[in-house]
Order: C-alpha cells, then structure tokens, then sequence
C-alpha cells in the first residue's frame, strides 16, 4: 500500500528534556495504525508533532510528501489531517447536531462576514452543513440523541460525537486521541466497529493513541510502540504481543494489558 503519511526523524525537546526523540514511521493509505506505549512514554507529544500542534526540535512530517511541519495547525487540519481531542472541542450548552454543524465551518466557503449578513454563499455553506451533520448522524448511529445535549451524554456517546466532531471536517488522516478511555465492553465494541467503518466504507486513513490493549489488538493494522520518547518496536499486532522490547516495556503491569 501506498504511505500516505511519513514520519521521518521526528524529535521534540524542552530544554533538557527529550520528549520524543528521532521517530520515523510511515502510515499507509487506508490503514488504521496504533500508536502505544507506557504513561510518559511520548505518545500525546508525538500526535500534537504530527499535527503540528507543537513545533519540531528536528526532523519533520509529510503528508502526501507535502512537509506539514511546522504549519498552523488549521492549515494542517485543511490539507487533510485532523486530530481530535478527547472532550475540549465539544460545545456542552449545544446539541450533538449543532456540534457537527459547527465542526464543518473548517470547510466552510463564505466568509466570516458572510456568516454575519447572511450572504447567499452562507446560506448555502448551512444547508450544506445540515445536510453533512444528518448524514454524519446516521452513519454513526447517533440519531437517537442529534437532539440532546452534549452535556447531558454519557462518555460513550461523547466519544462518538467526538469522532462526528472529526468527520465534519472531511479527513483524509483522522488521528484520534484514546477514542475508547472510560467506556464498558459493548460501548468499546461499537466504537471499534466505528472505526473500522470509517476506513472501510468513508476511506479515512485512522492513526490512534489509546490504552485499552484489548481493542488496540483487534482494530489495528499495524502498531507503532513508544518508551521513553523512541520507537521500540513496529508490527502486525501479532509481532507486537510476542516481542520481548514491548514485554519489557510493559513489566510491572500483567501480561494480559498488551493483550497476550
């Protein structure tokens, strides 16, 4: 498959401290790669590197073999690669459908003053986000509560409005940021089943962060393994449950939370 997504040397220091330090990878089109490793291990800092939420010390990423490094995080996010953020880009006071409307304002056509006089262009920018939202609505099973509001949902439905929030904005690279923290086993299930979806049938290319093993194990093409800011290891999940650097990695914790 063809890479999508390079990596390549990527490192991030803060006076004395290596945060991440020379990773390279690359992300194929249409895969779904998880990224793993220890609390501290430098996973977070990598996705905010990736999307350009913080600058480099070194190396770089290219999206399409477009340097994205170091560009403002909204150009990065127009080009094609979107993070989402676990609850802070969700409006509580609004409905789960306002919030989507919202989110495709990222590709809206008419202008800020537009929006404000009520210019032909807005008007059709709206309807065409409503239009959006509804779809985005049934595809994720969400039509039970477009209506709610978001302050109302349990954590289940936060995390799958979370990932509507990132569809609006129409991804080429959706990186999600532990799309399945504080939810049981059928609301992990749905939301793997989701994900799965989302390359499957809307051609998203997915690279995730999360620390449920169980289901990284399940959705994952292929893992990348972070520790201590470096890339230890990278595989089917199959090569990551048996490779002794990634055992290692995890000891102080039972075998069976990096599924083995």
């Amino acid at each position: 498959m063809t890479a999508i997504l390079h990596v390549n040397g990527i490192t991030k220091r803060y006076g004395g401290l290596t945060a991440v330090n020379k990773v390279s990878f690359e992300v194929a089109k249409g895969e779904i790669l998880s990224v793993i490793g220890p609390n501290g291990a430098g996973k977070s800092t990598l996705f905010k590197l990736i999307s350009s939420f913080v600058p480099a010390t070194e190396g770089e990423v290219l999206f399409g073999g477009e340097r994205i490094s170091d560009r403002a995080p909204h150009k990065v996010a127009r080009l094609g690669v979107v993070r989402t953020f676990q609850e802070t880009t969700i409006f509580r006071s609004m409905t789960v459908r306002d919030n989507i409307i919202v989110a495709h304002h990222l590709r809206s056509k008419a202008s800020l003053l537009g929006f404000f006089a009520g210019s032909r262009q807005a008007r059709a920018d709206e309807e065409a986000f409503g239009a959006s939202a509804d779809d985005i609505i049934a595809f994720l099973c969400l039509d039970a509560i477009r209506d709610e509001l978001a302050s109302n949902l349990p954590q289940g439905h936060l995390r799958a409005l979370g990932m509507a929030i990132g569809l609006a904005t129409q991804p080429t690279v959706l990186l999600l940021d532990e799309p399945f923290a504080g939810m049981n086993h059928d609301e992990t299930m749905k939301m793997v089943a989701n994900v799965r979806r989302l390359r499957d049938e809307r051609g998203v290319t997915v690279l995730l962060v999360e620390h449920d093993m169980p289901a990284v194990m399940k959705i994952s093409d292929r893992i990348v393994v972070i520790n201590f800011g470096e890339k230890i290891a990278e595989g089917t999940p199959a090569e990551i449950q048996s490779n002794p650097r990634v055992i290692e990695a995890y000891l102080g914790s039972e075998d069976a939370a990096i599924g083995m």
